[in-house]
């Protein structure tokens, strides 16, 4: 009598298949990200670079730091569907500046604005907008010089113009943004409104801070003559020193 055999496991079932157009896209999405992190490395290192240079000539580093970022996938697709825009490659090129992300932290007012000058002055980088939160404060308090930069970045069988939002701040104004970005995802916070008052207050007070400790910068290198070369380079481009 022929003894009955049992599988102990099923045959796997087929994958389904994913539509082509499905695999074009995601295949044009994962290009773009790659191109997007090819321009933060462009303009990650000409700050590098004038960092460097600054560090040997002026005995300074006006950068302390430098972090990048790529928006994800979850964020892209919430800023499209506020813009009414569709989840495509094309969309996301057309209405979406700040995919690649900068943020450069500086020790002093003034060093941000000579940073940004001195990246605007670079002749194969084009400013697209500018907002200068410094100068003119978020309502809650937020302070930063925020730049969307074009900047071309060559592959092997193409140029392409990609943009990148570079923030740069004070390490003051970012321990601030950092701490609010903390707090305004608490959820069930008391008084909502006394404590947005009183960060607003803190915003207020790390400024006066900022204002007074670049006071005292400018004291201590008041004779360097490159300080007052790039004191006077700063004047000549309004740069709001007292806050």
């Amino acid at each position: 009598m022929e003894q009955e055999t049992h599988t102990l496991f099923s045959e796997p079932e087929s994958s389904p298949e994913i539509p082509v157009h499905f695999a074009n896209q995601a295949f044009q999405f994962q290009e773009l990200m790659m191109m997007y992190n090819c321009a933060i490395r462009e303009v990650r290192t000409k700050l590098e670079v004038l960092n460097d240079e600054l560090s040997i000539r002026h005995k300074r580093n006006p950068i302390k730091h430098i972090t990048s970022r790529i928006k994800r996938p979850l964020s892209i697709i919430q800023k499209l569907k506020r813009y009414d825009a569709p989840f495509t490659v094309e969309a996301i090129e057309e209405n979406l500046n700040d995919v690649a992300g900068i943020r450069v932290i500086c020790s002093f007012i003034d060093d941000i604005y000579a940073i940004a000058d001195m990246l605007l002055k670079q002749d194969d980088i084009t400013l697209i907008r500018q907002k200068d939160y410094i100068r003119s404060p978020k309502p809650n308090g937020y302070r930063s010089l925020h730049l969307i930069l074009e900047i071309p970045v060559f592959f092997s069988e193409q140029k392409k113009n990609m943009r990148v939002e570079v923030q740069i701040r004070t390490i003051a104004m970012d321990f601030w943004a950092s701490v609010d970005h903390q707090l305004k995802y608490k959820q069930n916070v008391e008084n909502p409104e006394a404590v947005s008052a009183e960060l607003k207050e803190c915003a207020d007070i790390i400024a006066q801070t900022d204002a007074r400790m670049l006071a005292i910068k400018n004291q201590i290198y008041a004779n360097e003559s490159f300080h007052r070369s790039l004191q006077d380079k700063l004047e000549k481009l309004e740069m709001p020193f007292h806050l």
